[in-house]
């Protein structure tokens, strides 16, 4: 609930949004701007926040990702639950998926982003396949997107616990 997120101290929305998106100077930007009327309001203040990132804040907040098909991360039980249809693939799509990983990071030099809530392992092998062929700045500004959803589903559900 919005209430409770503009009431908590400071220090606890800071790290509550940090667990949403892992850059500090982010969490800190949009903390700072509340109280928010709404999520829409807060996901405002969060594109806002997000337009002040340069490049290196991007890499970052990608790099406390796991890779698709792998557990960890920043936020492992957010991650967990938001591959759940990655974990019932084939271990040939696992396979498949992990070499692609390693295409992907070796062109990119970033961890694969897709929000992958709601898709099959097939459907993110698909697409992370399909955005090799990208040449790496659009393929930034993709990752960057993706990550505004992941983030977007992230403070849904913080916000309803």
């Amino acid at each position: 609930m919005i209430a409770h997120f503009n009431e908590m101290p400071a220090g606890e929305a800071v790290r509550k949004l940090h667990s949403c998106f892992a850059s500090m100077p982010w969490a800190e930007q949009v903390a700072s701007g509340r109280p928010y009327r709404d999520l829409e309001s807060l996901i405002a203040a969060c594109e806002v926040a997000w337009s002040g990132l340069d490049l290196s804040d991007w890499i970052a907040a990608f790099a406390a990702h796991p890779r698709i098909g792998e557990s960890g991360g920043h936020s492992p039980e957010s991650s967990e639950r938001e591959q759940k249809g990655v974990r019932r693939a084939s271990p040939e799509t696992m396979a498949a998926l992990a070499e692609s990983n390693r295409l992907y990071e070796a062109r990119f030099g970033h961890v694969f982003l897709i929000s992958a809530s709601g898709r099959t392992a097939d459907e993110i092998l698909a697409a992370l396949q399909g955005r090799l062929r990208n040449d790496p700045a659009i393929e930034v500004a993709i990752a960057a997107g993706e990550h505004r959803k992941i983030t977007r589903l992230r403070l849904e559900r913080m916000l309803s616990e």
